[in-house]
């Protein structure tokens, strides 16, 4: 029988000790001889040396250990806001997650994002109160914030002792001590009938603590009830009963070995060699070495090698089965994200939320920038949310950004991984363009003739391709991405060359999307609808390159009848500010235009929620300590796009403009002379 898995993300705000209790738990589980310390740069999961540095985790990390006849897969994730994306990332993969909250600090910004998160996805919860051994840690305090700001639904499940001490330690609960069982029963009633009117019958019998085991494990792992535990991962209290926790509380997996292979990649690294290797959560089937598997959009590998974790590290196996997680090699053209034989992609329920700036790097030495652009494109790989843009014209490179950590982080991998020494300029929005109506266009095959007044023959069309295209784009509601249509009948289609129509709407999608990646203003065009209305060819003459190369003639066309707006992207932001400080933050907000949505106003502390355009939210970011002497709580999430009133905002495009017929020719020609 294959052994039960758990798939157990360790999460939690910068520097509230997660990795520290990654530590703790595979010296626990006898994985580790001696527990590293985050400050000399010695754990196992923060391999680069900037993690190393900052004492802060960039990319998840995995290990692994055994919990009785539980094999766990651990991942460390990162806890800047920064890296939200790489941890939206694993979030998809998980069977369940530890959160940690400092005992002192409490529940900070990037908690509750997590704790958002974790609901919105149903990822079962154990919270962890970390650091009972430092000067300034409460319990109660702590409790009455995870209440307040993160759920309702928490449970403590025991008691810390000698706060503030290293002589700190935690005691679980007897599950029938009046403490628990009042608090345990209040939750656990709101979805069990059947506890609920055993409640509300005072059958006493049938609410003792042994009664309760089953429903606190049950509602856990649906996501109704968050266990909450307390300890020290530096001294080791608490760790043992969490460990319990982990192994009785969350959900664990065997997956289904006999069916179809399905598995997402949730990461991608390089080897020593350089080489590619995938990291696969295994939903479904078994992956063999040599085996040619599917991943992505429709393309194909085989695989080299297997490593499985297994007691830590990885090791090399034959096989990967259900449930597991592997490192594979071979599969040169994966990204991150990509499904992996028959997976269901909403399974993952990934949710990345748009990198909102853009900055240019450039190179210190001119001559490296060819190597820049490599290293870039490598780090994109394992960030798909980095967009690397390549401008031949003004010779630059840019990349889009969550914030200024992430830029500092790609400045240091750069110079630390690829020896480059690289400057970054400063950081602009970035937009995306909307058609505004409809617009169509059609390019003939010249495949006709007419006579002038001169009697001399010339072309009915300047279309200099042999393939006749027609493109009709118009507007679709916010969010909705492009979708390519067909709406001409498939005997027009040129089946000799894709071979079936799926083919061929699958490679003008191609074509679309690469179209649509600079519009009008430059900025990529979406939230629209592209259908074909009109498609011909000449047999055995016309190629694929005909229609790819035709594609961004028409569709620019169709696009500047239909014309486009420019939108810029808004945030959703949440301040948590001194109810005194509102004289001075209000003032700011409106200056900015800002209507307050929301507000609560407590006697210490007042919450206000609003929306604001990206700029204006990282100005105000910026500004919210000295507006709040330090004490104010910045928090935002993505909220979609709005039109930019007035002038348009243009952006540089990095490839020819197909409504200059002469600039876009001239470009094919060269890059033909090129490929020559």
């Amino acid at each position: 029988m294959a052994r039960k898995e758990l798939n157990l993300g360790i999460l939690a705000h910068v520097d509230a000790g997660k990795t520290s209790l990654t530590e703790r738990l595979l010296y626990e589980a006898g994985v580790l001889k001696e527990v590293g310390s985050v400050d000399a740069g010695t754990t196992q999961t923060d391999s680069l040396s900037l993690e190393r540095e900052r004492g802060i985790t960039i990319r998840s990390a995995v290990t692994s250990f055994a919990l009785e006849d539980v094999h766990v897969n651990l991942i460390d994730t990162p806890g800047h806001p920064d890296f939200i994306a790489e941890v939206e990332r694993v979030l998809g993969v998980l069977d369940g997650a530890v959160l940690v909250i400092s005992a002192v600090e409490g529940v900070q910004p990037q908690t509750r994002v997590l704790t958002s998160a974790l609901k919105r996805l149903n990822v079962p919860t154990l919270m962890f109160v970390n650091k009972i051994d430092r000067r300034g840690a409460s319990a109660e305090k702590v409790l009455q914030a995870i209440a307040e700001r993160l759920t309702s639904a928490a449970v403590p499940m025991g008691v810390p002792h000698e706060l503030g001490s290293r002589a700190a330690y935690f005691t679980l609960f007897d599950l029938d001590e009046p403490a628990f069982r009042t608090r345990a029963i209040q939750i656990l009633a709101e979805h069990d009938e059947r506890l609920l009117a055993d409640y509300v019958n005072n059958r006493e019998s049938h609410l003792s603590g042994r009664h309760l085991r089953r429903p606190l494990a049950s509602q856990t792992a649906r996501g109704h009830v968050y266990p909450v535990f307390f300890g020290s991962a530096i001294t080791g209290a608490g760790v043992p009963e969490l460990m319990d926790g982990i192994r009785e509380l969350l959900p664990t997996t065997q997956g289904d070995e006999d069916g179809p292979l399905a598995g997402k990649v949730f990461k991608i690294d390089r080897g020593a060699g350089g080489e590619k290797l995938a990291y696969v959560r295994m939903f479904s089937g078994v992956i063999r070495t040599r085996d040619k598997i599917r991943f992505g959009s429709e393309l194909e590998g085989k695989v080299t090698s297997i490593a499985v974790f297994d007691a830590g590290p990885a090791i090399q196996r034959p096989s990967v089965s259900a449930g597991a997680v592997a490192k594979l090699s071979g599969l040169d053209a994966v990204r991150v994200g990509d499904a992996v034989g028959d997976f269901d992609d909403d399974q993952a329920g990934h949710h990345f939320p748009p990198p909102t700036l853009e900055s240019v790097v450039v190179s210190r030495n001119p001559a490296d920038r060819s190597r820049l652009l490599d290293a870039l494109v490598q780090l994109a790989e394992q960030d798909p949310l980095i967009n690397v843009r390549q401008d031949d014209v003004r010779d630059e490179i840019s990349v889009s950004l969550y914030g200024e950590v992430q830029k500092e982080v790609i400045q240091a991998t750069l110079a630390n991984d690829y020896g480059l020494e690289v400057e970054f300029r400063e950081a602009t929005t970035i937009c995306v363009e909307r058609p505004v109506g409809a617009g169509e266009a059609v390019e003939v095959l010249y495949a006709k003739t007419k006579t002038n007044v001169t009697g001399k023959s010339s072309p009915l069309s300047a279309n200099p391709f042999l393939a006749t295209l027609g493109l009709r784009v118009e507007s679709s509601p916010a969010a909705s991405g492009v979708d390519f249509r067909l709406d001409v009948d498939v005997r027009l289609l040129p089946l000799y060359i894709y071979k079936t129509a799926d083919t061929f709407t699958r490679h003008m999608t191609q074509y679309v999307n690469q179209t649509l990646r600079e519009g009008l203003y430059g900025w990529e065009v979406t939230d629209c609808v592209v259908t074909l209305t009109d498609c011909g060819y000449l047999a055995a003459r016309t190629t694929a390159a005909d229609f790819r190369k035709l594609t961004p003639l028409v569709l620019a066309r169709a696009l500047e009848h239909a014309r486009t707006a420019v939108c810029e992207p808004i945030l959703r932001v949440r301040l948590e500010v001194p109810t005194e400080t509102l004289g001075t933050v209000v003032p700011v907000l409106a200056r900015f235009g800002a209507a307050v949505e929301n507000r609560s106003m407590q006697s210490e502390l007042s919450v206000i929620e609003t929306l604001l355009v990206a700029p204006q939210a990282h100005d105000l970011q910026r500004q919210l300590a000295r507006l709040t002497g330090g004490e104010g709580v910045f928090e935002s999430t993505f909220a979609g796009y709005q039109s930019v009133s007035g002038d348009q905002p243009t952006r540089q495009r990095t490839t020819p403009n197909p409504l200059n017929l002469d600039e876009y020719l001239m470009h094919l020609a060269g890059r033909a002379r090129g490929s020559a």
